[in-house]
């Protein structure tokens, strides 16, 4: 599986590990030399405590580099009438009438708390390509699924600004 990422994407990612690179993997470093400095490694909390940071920085840095040799680059380019990739969309959710905003984002800056919802949602997945005004079914699974409504969609400019999400 690749993973479909915009060159914001890829520019942030990069920014990040060079980031974790350079500062964090420093600190972490030197963290672990102070701890290690304060006796006894076996029951040394402060020690454990920063060999994990470190391992989880470098993990970080392994993942984020992965994400980025496996990337498909796709473009956030969509026609001015239809729903793409950074249009926020206001939707109308049939079953219980209410009205959501929302913004169509790649895997790694989707949140769903954030009004961020992921191309590979079923949600977001669904919308892709249509206009105002279509009713488009929403298939969760296969025995269930639900009707909204495309009632706006705004072409917003990726400025780089959502996070990219940690896993």
């Amino acid at each position: 599986m690749h993973n479909e990422l915009t060159q914001k994407d890829i520019e942030k990612m990069k920014e990040e590990i060079e980031y974790r690179k350079l500062v964090v993997r420093k600190e972490a470093l030197e963290d672990v030399k102070t701890a290690r400095a304060h006796g006894d490694l076996s029951e040394n909390f402060e020690y454990h405590a920063a060999k994990k940071v470190k391992n989880q920085n470098e993990s970080r840095i392994r993942y984020l580099e992965r994400m980025i040799r496996t990337a498909v680059i796709v473009s956030d380019e969509s026609a001015e009438d239809e729903v793409g990739l950074n249009n926020t969309i206001e939707v109308y959710f049939e079953e219980d009438g209410t009205t959501e905003k929302y913004k169509l984002v790649t895997t790694v800056r989707g949140n769903s708390l954030e009004g961020l919802i992921s191309t590979e949602a079923p949600l977001g997945r669904a919308l892709l390509g249509h206009k105002a005004g279509d009713r488009v079914y929403i298939e969760v699974n296969p025995s269930y699924g639900y009707y909204v409504v495309v009632k706006s969609i705004e072409n917003t400019v990726d400025d780089g600004s959502d996070k990219l999400r940690s896993f």
